[in-house]
């Protein structure tokens, strides 16, 4: 099992949660600096066009979805109680309460300063589309949005209760982190990158935050985006459960209740992966070889129903253009 390379941006929260966690496990990985949006190529290659970070990456296995992340950093280090599905319902309720409130916390982040920040790798035009780009995807989300009028009295609401709850221990249950705890971290974190005063007003929720802050984001190495898609290329991936082995040509994906082979369709253009009955559906870019890896396996998550896992696998390409 190699280090894992993780896919990201600096002011990303939901990259923040998973760095947070490379911290308190101490382990080492690499980091590959991506945009902001799409166009992203080389993420777009191992990815099949998923379109939000971060991504974790080893070798030719890639991890969507910060939960499928979590659970490969718990089996990684050691530490189940990072993996959701092995927590009890407490954590998981109090996972679902921080998922809840995440927009609400985007909203309240809005800052000149937390403008200043971005406009140190984007342009105000790129800035705005990002702004544009990020409430489109956030129609789709799975977890409730918020109107910006409501939103901040739905977070200090929520650290109210944070507060509460962090009088008893120095984690949310306990001596030691577990889910709960990184899961409500990072919308906070974007906060305080925003330099909102009203967190102040909690004063052992700033405690718990510089806790956190204090574990860092683990051994890091720097690694081209470049160097993870050769990475990808020399690989080979780990094996695809109830895999129905795909042919040349075709997109196979596999979820706990229903394996399915797809045939890429004859006018498949640009990388998408949608989300389908349950598992994903996979369109693969006509490609020339130079941008064809054996096979890369693709693992998402849906947290709006019961948990199910997706495998994706990209059959060989044998010629200048994949077969059908």
């Amino acid at each position: 099992m190699a280090d894992l390379i993780l896919h990201h941006y600096p002011l990303s929260p939901y990259s923040e949660k998973v760095r947070a966690m490379l911290g308190y496990t101490n382990l080492h990985w690499y980091s590959v600096q991506t945009r902001e949006m799409p166009p992203r190529p080389e993420l777009a290659i191992l990815a099949g066009g998923y379109r939000r970070i971060p991504v974790a990456q080893d070798g030719a296995d890639i991890f969507c979805d910060t939960r499928i992340i979590g659970r490969e950093i718990a089996v990684r280090s050691g530490h189940p109680e990072l993996d959701v599905d092995q927590c009890d319902a407490a954590v998981q309720q109090a996972v679902a309460r921080a998922e809840e409130v995440f927009f609400a916390c985007v909203l309240s982040a809005g800052s000149l300063t937390l403008t200043r920040k971005a406009l140190r790798t984007l342009s105000l035009l790129d800035l705005m589309r990002l702004v544009r780009d990020r409430m489109n995807m956030g129609k789709t989300a799975s977890v409730r949005m918020v109107s910006p009028k409501k939103a901040p009295d739905m977070v200090k609401g929520w650290l109210a209760e944070l507060e509460r709850e962090l009088g008893r221990a120095p984690f949310l249950f306990g001596a030691t982190p577990n889910v709960a705890d990184f899961a409500a971290y990072h919308g906070l974190w974007l906060i305080r990158e925003g330099g909102k005063s009203f967190l102040r007003q909690y004063p052992k929720v700033m405690a718990w935050m510089d806790r956190i802050r204090a574990f860092g984001h683990g051994q890091v190495e720097t690694l081209s985006a470049e160097a993870a898609l050769d990475r990808a290329k020399a690989a080979t991936p780990g094996p695809l459960k109830r895999q129905t082995g795909p042919t040349p040509g075709s997109v196979s994906a596999c979820a706990l209740h229903r394996p399915t082979t797809h045939r890429i369709p004859a006018k498949a253009s640009s990388p998408a992966v949608r989300p389908g009955a349950g598992f994903w559906h996979g369109n693969t870019r006509a490609s020339a070889p130079s941008t064809c890896i054996s096979r890369v396996r693709v693992t998402g998550s849906r947290s709006s129903e019961a948990q199910r896992t997706t495998l994706l696998s990209v059959a060989p390409c044998d010629s200048h253009r994949w077969a059908r």
